[in-house]
């Protein structure tokens, strides 16, 4: 492997960290990675999951928190349906970063299988493991019917399945599990960290009565969520896995030097929202068509509210929207989904906000020197 790429990488990447400090050092801000597993145009499925991989291990080295993948079926430019298969690989290809799923759309799948899929994750990689659940179908309802022919679409049957979950994940007896007769296997002595999903904020309370951590969906719903993890922290119920209340915040964003990427960028996630709010998601337009494209004044409304669901911009920029945003909600945590043409300005988009938040590698252990910081170079 020729070193030269990996040496000027590190080099520019050491270099932004001295020059560009946007972000307060005080506020110590986490970055997560939420993974759609894009399938880019003129790509396929198999490119896509490559890439994901890629992805996953380049987090790893840079110091992200925790790497999730989504849930999504019936469209051609998401590769990601099945988030447990997926955080299986990924786990066995990182070394530090937790690994799970944002989210797993419960009411699509038997509740039993999801407890023995994330205990059995768990078991292979403890501490590890996160299970963030959601209750959209992830995709339309006549293939979630096809998933899961039981579901009702009932909110309450949601809640119930919620109780069962945690029922087959701590050994506990309840009338959904026949009164504890039927168990989860493996049986193991740790429980994957449970995050409650939700866009609307009304699985704020669903995370608060069940003392789970909550992630805020802004990349879905602009609206509502600092309302949402307001309540969330007043109406907190401490549980055994979780003491205080814990929450992020999930958003689309692009970081680059270059300001014709950002203008490219930009236009193309203005374009993909509008595409999916009209139910085009097999969409793949050229960025000539998509920079050619004349908004009428209703759409370029819509593309104006869909602006709030992402921060797009120079390092300078996206360092002083997301200190506001960081107040604003008051979480300490946020969950980044980047969608780019080329995959090296995903990679790269990445990398700047790792240095952005001032990340710090993981560390691992020198036989001679003892603890030190991570310094293998990316692959």
């Amino acid at each position: 492997m020729d070193p030269l790429p990996v040496i000027k990488r590190e080099y520019r990447r050491s270099n932004y960290r001295k020059s560009h400090q946007f972000i307060d050092k005080n506020m110590n801000l986490r970055l997560s990675v939420l993974d759609q597993t894009p399938i880019r145009r003129g790509s396929s499925a198999p490119e896509a999951l490559q890439e994901t991989i890629r992805l996953a291990k380049l987090a790893d080295r840079l110091g992200y928190t925790r790497y999730w993948l989504s849930e999504h079926h019936n469209t051609t430019t998401l590769a990601g349906a099945s988030p447990e298969l997926l955080i299986a690989r990924l786990a066995a290809e990182t070394k530090h970063i937790r690994l799970g799923s944002g989210g797993i759309m419960l009411p699509n799948h038997s509740t039993l299988k999801v407890a023995e899929n994330f205990r059995l994750l768990e078991a292979l990689y403890p501490g590890r493991i996160d299970l963030g659940l959601g209750r959209a179908p992830g995709g339309d309802r006549l293939t979630a019917q096809l998933l899961n022919p039981s579901n009702s679409f009932d909110p309450e049957e949601y809640i119930r399945q919620i109780t069962d979950l945690h029922a087959f994940l701590n050994d506990a007896a309840t009338p959904g599990t026949i009164k504890g007769k039927i168990r989860a296997i493996p049986r193991i002595d740790t429980v994957p960290e449970l995050w409650m999903l939700t866009s609307s904020g009304e699985s704020a309370y669903l995370a608060a009565h069940f003392g789970m951590s909550l992630s805020f969906a802004q990349f879905i719903s602009p609206v509502g969520g600092q309302a949402a993890i307001k309540a969330y922290r007043q109406h907190f119920k401490p549980s055994a896995a979780l003491a205080a209340p814990r929450a992020s915040v999930g958003i689309f964003a692009f970081c680059s030097e270059d300001r014709q990427k950002v203008k490219e960028v930009q236009a193309s996630m203005d374009y993909r929202l509008l595409s999916f709010e009209k139910g085009k998601h097999d969409e793949t337009p050229t960025l000539e068509e998509i920079l050619g494209y004349e908004y009428t004044p209703p759409e370029w409304q819509r593309v104006l509210y869909n602006r709030q669901r992402m921060i797009v911009g120079s390092p300078e920029e996206f360092g002083k929207k997301i200190e506001e945003m960081a107040r604003e909600f008051d979480v300490d945590e946020w969950v980044i989904a980047t969608f780019a043409d080329h995959f090296e300005d995903r990679q790269h988009s990445y990398e700047l906000l790792a240095g952005l938040f001032q990340l710090q590698a993981p560390k691992k252990a020198n036989p001679e020197t003892g603890w030190q910081l991570e310094t293998e170079s990316m692959k």
